[in-house]
Order: C-alpha cells, then structure tokens, then sequence
C-alpha cells in the first residue's frame, strides 16, 4: 500500500471516528414519560414516535442512546438534558 492510499484510508477512518460518540439516557426516578418525550423533541429534535420509544427504553433498560454524531454537535444537546433535570452523558 502506497503513501497515498493510507493517507486516504486514514482519513476514511478519521471521518468514521468523528460520529462514533453517543449521548446515553438513563433512567431516574424523578422524571415523568411527558417530561422525558417533551425533552428529547426539544434537545434531540426526535418525532414524538422516536422519544416515546427511547423513554420506554429508558424505563426497562435502564438506559438508550438517543443522539449518535460528532462531540461538538452532541455536547449542546446533552447540556441541555442535563439542565431539563435528566441524567445523561456523551461516550
């Protein structure tokens, strides 16, 4: 493999690294279905079909992830879950 190709090809990789991280919500005792699905439209701009399903998720497995991308873009959004009161982080 030449100079040129590895260059491409770590470039490739590099592209592919940038949407790898994930904001996790996990479940708490605290907040109700309403607040969870009326939170995840706003900070995640999901479908009411999409938040209801992840708070399910949420509700049973104890955590879903719920915004995959680059970290610059999640990080707003997962700041604002934590200051709706949810429990939440980028991996």
């Amino acid at each position: 493999m030449g100079t040129k190709e590895k260059i491409q090809e770590q470039n490739s990789v590099d592209t592919l690294e940038q949407n790898n991280n994930e904001i996790v919500l996990y479940n708490d005792d605290v907040n109700t279905f309403d607040h969870v699905i009326n939170t995840l439209i706003y900070a995640c701009e999901h479908t009411a079909e999409q938040a209801e399903q992840c708070s399910i998720i949420v509700h049973y497995k104890g955590k879903c992830t719920v915004k995959t991308g680059s970290y610059k873009e999640l990080e707003p959004r997962c700041s604002m879950l934590l200051e709706a009161g949810l429990s939440a982080e980028i991996v």
